[in-house]
């Protein structure tokens, strides 16, 4: 009895794992039907060998019927082939015209008009305009072989001392040019008089409420390298500023710095004590000495006298004496700045007074200039004991004409990551230390990630002459037709978004500075946790800042009315996705592309715009990104001189791990 039931209740089950089975074969044919004339019209690279997931065919279709509407948010992971018709117009442009295919229309550009984002496309229309002429002046230079030959090989005159009057220096615009920089026991001396003090509303070194006014001396000396674009400072490789009267502590000081790439470092005050014993020295010299304080006249009387009671016991018989603040209203003084093993020296009329080592970057053969400013009244300038080699700038010097750092070609197919990196016509040190470095990475020469310097011309036709040579020898520069200028230098950002998308075909876009170590392999790891589906823009991106509205920086309401900058990540190293890439570069071709003087905030206003009017952006915030020189773990390093860049290799080649490499 029990046996039938059973035979029934198998039957039954046999029959409905037979009806499963014919569901599920009907669903196969169903989607089989779907998935091939997917395949036939959008080709058979799109289909991985692993085959399509449920979520990657819903996003190939998604694509395919929508992409007239809006761009793909990421490529898939086995990328589109280069077109065929694209391949052969991809290698001319690579190897005989390093000339940028973006293209500016002036034609559009108001110039009467006073809108807040029109300043800068008035300034880029003259630019095009001015470089347009100079790339025709460098085609035709190069037909004069002879000239060009001569020219490269002109020697530079490298004086040994150098004098001027102060009349002549003033004429000169306050500016003594020292050719070929500085080297190990150079000296520079100085006649000059401080002027009386005269009142200030304004005087920067101090805070005053409205109204009020202060009465200010000070005067400013500098060693400056070479101006690298218009509208950008020159480095200053030390600032020597004495502060009479109208210091915010109310006391006379001297304070020291650099600045590079108009960005400050730390200052050293003295202000009257002299450093402490433990502290490091400068060729066995303080880095502050001494001297009488307004406060200290009542001591200086009582230690006189504790001197001579001391002498008379035979309690002490070394001699201290307290000297005055070494500057004086009206009153001459000689100062000779000289150049040690460890940093500079000052002396004032024989007795020394600071000593300032040298920072990270700074070399001395940088320091092609003495400038004076101030309340200063200069009588004489002598310089001596200068180098008679080239300065750092000089293409001969640093450039290495080996096939070893070629640019590798650009491939056939799409690459996963492309960095456009922002250099100046003049930095011939910093290209070639990249080159030397991070750009040697296994993924770079593979051309899996590729990499290309954007430069602008130069407003010197001989380094304009020598840009065009190293852009044709090593075939990794791509030289935007306008003349360098700062607030400009978001067109090239245009431009590196351009060549990713429609020369390189990367899936991701990065932009760095040419003073940037990238760790490659860790950058390519960041972007791979973001998932495919998602536009990405990752770095070190600033939230809820808020545009300065005086000062030097300062932002008008026209140029930017709202009371804080959108999300943005700072300009030293980010990456976008090429459908953001994309979209800037259709905005920047359809004239609707806003630019604005600060590169940095111009991505992260274009990012906004594509974040609210297309599909979502995933934004990813790391400190590793670093903005001001370099940290542990760090996947960029910022303000690298290229000294630090070859010795950042090195390590990472030797130790297998980061490593900072702080040396002067």
């Amino acid at each position: 009895m029990k046996r039938p039931k059973f035979d029934l209740f198998m039957s039954l089950s046999r029959q409905r794992s037979l009806q499963v089975l014919i569901l599920l074969g009907l669903c196969y044919v169903f989607l089989v039907g779907l998935e091939v004339p997917f395949v036939f019209k959008n080709g058979f690279s799109l289909v991985s060998q692993e085959g399509f997931g449920a979520g990657q065919l819903e996003r190939s279709l998604v694509v395919g019927s929508e992409e007239e509407k809006r761009a793909p948010n990421r490529p898939l992971d086995v990328p589109r082939k280069v077109p065929s018709e694209l391949k052969n117009e991809r290698k001319i442009s690579e190897i005989k015209n390093p000339l940028s295919s973006l293209v500016f229309d002036g034609s559009y550009v108001n110039m009467s008009s006073n809108d807040g984002f029109s300043g800068i496309l008035k300034s880029a229309k003259e630019a095009f305009e001015v470089g347009k002429k100079f790339w025709k002046e460098l085609e035709l230079y190069k037909k004069e072989v002879g000239f060009v030959e001569s020219s490269g090989n002109k020697s530079e005159e490298c004086p040994q001392s150098i004098s001027m009057t102060g009349s002549d220096f003033v004429g000169k615009g306050r500016m003594m040019v020292l050719p070929c920089g500085l080297t190990l026991g150079s000296h520079i001396t100085v006649v000059g008089r401080p002027k009386r003090a005269h009142q200030e509303n304004d005087p920067k070194i101090s805070l005053l409420k409205e109204g009020q006014f202060l009465m200010v001396s000070q005067f400013m000396m500098e060693l400056q390298g070479l101006k690298t674009v218009d509208g950008e400072d020159p480095p200053r490789i030390l600032h020597f500023n004495p502060r009479l009267k109208g210091d915010w502590s109310g006391k006379p000081v001297i304070e020291q710095n650099t600045c590079y790439r108009m960005q400050w470092g730390t200052a050293q005050r003295c202000d009257g004590w002299r450093s402490r014993d433990d502290e490091e020295t400068v060729d066995g010299q303080v880095k502050c000495e001494k001297w009488t304080r307004d406060n200290d006249t009542n001591h200086s009387e009582q230690s006189k006298a504790s001197w001579w009671l001391n002498r008379l016991v035979g309690r002490k018989k070394k001699v201290d004496f307290d000297w005055p603040f070494p500057f004086s209203e009206d009153r001459l003084f000689v100062l000779t700045l000289s150049a040690g093993l460890e940093g500079y020296h000052v002396n004032v009329d024989g007795r020394h007074v600071t000593s300032f080592p040298y920072r990270i970057g700074f070399a001395l053969e940088d320091a092609t200039g003495l400038s004076l400013n101030g309340d200063i009244d200069i009588d004489s300038i002598f310089a001596a004991s200068l180098p008679s080699s080239h300065p750092s700038f000089a293409p001969q010097r640093h450039l290495d004409m080996s096939n070893r750092w070629k640019a590798p070609p650009l491939l056939d197919q799409p690459v996963d990551l492309f960095i456009g990196i922002l250099s100046a016509g003049n930095h011939f040190a910093e290209r070639m230390a990249i080159r030397r470095s991070w750009m040697q990475h296994q993924l770079i020469k593979s051309s899996s990630v590729v990499a290309r310097f954007f430069v602008a011309l130069h407003a010197r036709k001989d380094i304009n002459v020598e840009l065009k040579k190293e852009a044709e020898f090593f075939g990794d520069i791509v030289i935007v037709p306008f003349m360098d200028n700062y607030d400009l230098v978001v067109l090239k950002t245009v431009a590196i978004c351009e060549y990713g998308v429609h020369v390189a075909f990367a899936k991701n876009i990065m932009k760095c500075d040419d003073d940037t170590f990238v760790r490659v392999d860790a950058v390519i790891k960041e972007i791979n946790k973001i998932p495919e589906n998602r536009s990405l823009y990752v770095g070190n991106i600033n939230y809820y800042h808020k545009p300065l509205r005086n000062g030097k920086w300062a932002v008008t309401y026209e140029e930017w009315p709202e009371e804080d900058y959108p999300p943005y990540a700072n300009g030293p190293g980010y990456i976008i996705s090429s459908a953001i890439a994309n979209f800037i570069v259709s905005e920047f071709n359809s004239h609707k592309l806003k630019l604005f003087k600060m590169e940095d905030v111009s991505m992260g206003m274009w990012v906004e715009k594509f974040n609210s009017s297309s599909s979502p952006v995933q934004y990813v915030h790391s400190l590793k990104f670093s903005q001001a020189g370099c940290v542990d773990d760090y996947y960029t390093a910022h303000y690298q001189s290229p000294r630090q860049m070859i010795c950042m290799w090195n390590k990472l080649q030797q130790l297998g791990r980061p490593q900072c490499c702080n040396m002067r």
